[in-house]
Formats: structure tokens, sequence, C-alpha cells
């Protein structure tokens, strides 16, 4: 397939006016985070993760400029772009013009990485795009810890955090941070530990620690933390409170949550000011909702497609209002029920 001329269908799209940014000064912008899943393909195997259990009904495609261009209304309207959603987003080949499209709209722009394509040339580039944050993906704290990533080796990761690392020191780019996207799956939970060496050695600004969300098959229910489970969950509480105290003893920052006995009364991926659009320009309320398969899926939810109808409308239609404010409540939408998020608790603040 030949790469299409993102800017020339991006030419036309204007960003906000002076007077839109000076307004931004006394309102924020509606939406804190428009998370997009430029790409659902990516070379890693890693065992937790459905394109991996569910390869036979998986849906592998990259987001194209046309329907990136659609969602420019509402990025006008959020303060953050994460370009990232169930694949590996270094894959698309118009990733960086959607980042200069996002940084049009006056968005920080960040994304999270398995380190596997970058090079010299894409630390370049990222350096000196306008992104602040790439983290990168991470379940263990070495070669054994981080096998469950098959296809994606400790030592590729730790490569392309030191050729990032190196284009950021040569451009002096204070404003970009490397944060770690740490998986901490149950069987590997010692692990954690190593955390406050690797940060020093790899010069990593924060790491943000979470369990399982998604369980991809039943064979990996035993990797996830049921809030049921106090034991278990109060045995990595003390590992998980430990390492916290020690990453920011050291200046850095550390956030980590665990299950709650009961649900919030509240989401905690704040869909009533965020949303998700996956690779084909569908709008659901976070990423949970929407995965890219060929198979049934009871959760699922779409409030609309970009390429048929503007972003901003499709925020607005009275269903996705109504689904929002019930987020916030104790009685969420039923798609939202049995949600691990609903139990998320931080821990070792």
């Amino acid at each position: 397939m030949l790469k299409k001329n993102a800017k020339e269908i991006f030419a036309g799209l204007k960003g906000p006016s002076l007077w839109d940014s000076l307004r931004e000064l006394m309102t924020p912008r509606e939406l804190e985070c428009l998370q997009v899943e430029v790409t659902s393909c990516c070379p890693g195997k890693c065992t937790y993760c459905p394109h991996t259990t569910r390869a036979d009904v998986w849906r592998s495609r990259h987001m194209e400029p046309e329907t990136f261009a659609a969602l420019f209304s509402i990025m006008k309207k959020t303060t953050r772009v994460h370009l990232q959603g169930w694949g590996e987003p270094f894959l698309n080949p118009w990733f960086m013009d959607f980042v200069e499209l996002a940084r049009r709209a006056e968005c920080a722009v960040s994304t999270t990485t398995c380190g596997l394509r970058m090079d010299e040339a894409l630390a370049e580039r990222i350096v000196t795009s306008g992104i602040d944050i790439v983290a990168f993906s991470l379940v263990g704290t070495d070669e054994e810890s981080n096998a469950a990533r098959a296809g994606v080796p400790f030592s590729r990761v730790a490569e392309a955090v030191r050729l990032l690392q190196e284009a950021r020191k040569k451009h002096n780019a204070v404003h970009l941070e490397i944060h770690l996207a740490y998986l901490m799956l149950a069987s590997n939970v010692e692990a954690v530990r190593g955390l406050p060496k690797l940060m020093e050695e790899w010069g990593v600004h924060a790491v943000v620690v979470s369990t399982m969300d998604y369980i991809p098959s039943p064979e990996m229910e035993h990797e996830a933390f049921a809030p049921h489970e106090r034991e278990k969950i109060e045995a990595a509480r003390v590992v998980i409170e430990s390492v916290g105290a020690e990453v920011r003893a050291a200046g850095r920052d550390f956030y980590a949550s665990l299950p709650a006995p009961e649900p919030a009364p509240c989401c905690r991926e704040r869909a009533h000011r965020t949303l998700y659009a996956d690779a084909a320009g569908e709008i659901s309320p976070c990423v949970y909702l929407n995965v890219p398969m060929d198979a049934e899926q009871p959760r699922r939810t779409v409030f609309g497609q970009v390429r048929q109808t503007d972003p901003l409308t499709i925020w607005n239609i009275p269903e996705y209002v109504d689904f929002r404010k019930a987020v916030e409540t104790a009685d969420p939408p039923a798609a939202c029920v049995s949600c691990a998020k609903r139990f998320e608790a931080p821990c070792a603040e």
C-alpha cells in the first residue's frame, strides 16, 4: 500500500484561533483526553494480550489519515491526545503526521510503545515533534521477569530507552518525559522491587504500576487481582508501598493501584471527560469497551463513526450524554458494572 500524503489531507485544518486560546485560559477544554488507536497491529506476542490469545479473530488495521483528520474538531476541545490503543503505535506509517496535527490543535501528545521500532532516526523525530510523554511497556525488570512479553526482549526495550535518552539530551528536550507503563502480574509481584534501580539506570521520570484490567482468556485469570482476593492484594500492597517510597525518595514519580473490596461510585478511567477512537474511527467511552475482534463482545459500546458523523455531534448525542452521567454514579451503565476499573483504588500515595 502506498503511503498517502497526510500533509495534503490535513492542509485545510486550522488550529484554534487567538480568541479560542485566550478563552481557554479561563475555561478548560471540555475533554481531558482523546485516546486514539492509531493501529491494532503489533509485533509482540504477549501472553496476557487478546492480540495473542484471540489471534484467530483479531482485526489488525492502521488508522488512515482521513479518519484521523475527522477527529480534528474534537481535538480542539481536548487537552491531551494519547496515540495508542490495542497495538504498537509506531507501526502506523502516518504516526508522526498524526502528532503534528494533534499539536496543531494545541493538544499535549503522548504515546505508549513496546520499543521494538525505536532507532536513532525515530528517536530524533520523537524529540523534535513536541510529544511530551513516551511510556514503555513492561511486565518485569529484567529479561527473565519480563518473559511474558514474548517477542519483545527486555534488552531491546533497554536499547530503545537509551536511544531516546540520547536524542533527548542532544536536543536538551526538557519537555519530554520517559515513563514506564508497568503491568504487575500476580505471579510476578516480586519483580516490582527492581523498579527503583531500573528507573535510575534508564533515567525514567515516572512509572505507573497497574494490574490486569482486561482478562483475555480464562487461563489468565490467576494473573489478575480480583476484589475478593484480599490476602493476595495485601501481599502485593506491601511490595508496592515499599517500592513507591524508594522511588519517590529518589525524586521520581510513582503511581500504583490495587482493587478495593467495593466499587467506587465513579469511573477511574474518567469516561465522563475522555473518549476512545478505534482505528476505524468508531467512538467508544474507553478502550475496554471496543476491542478489535470479530467475535461476540457483550460489553462492546460504540456511539458513532467519525467518517460518518462529526465527533462533537457524537459526543453530544443524548445516549452518550446519559452514559457519561451514569458512569459518575454508583449505578453505572450495564457495560461498566463488572469493569475492574470500578474497583481500582490508588495506593502507595
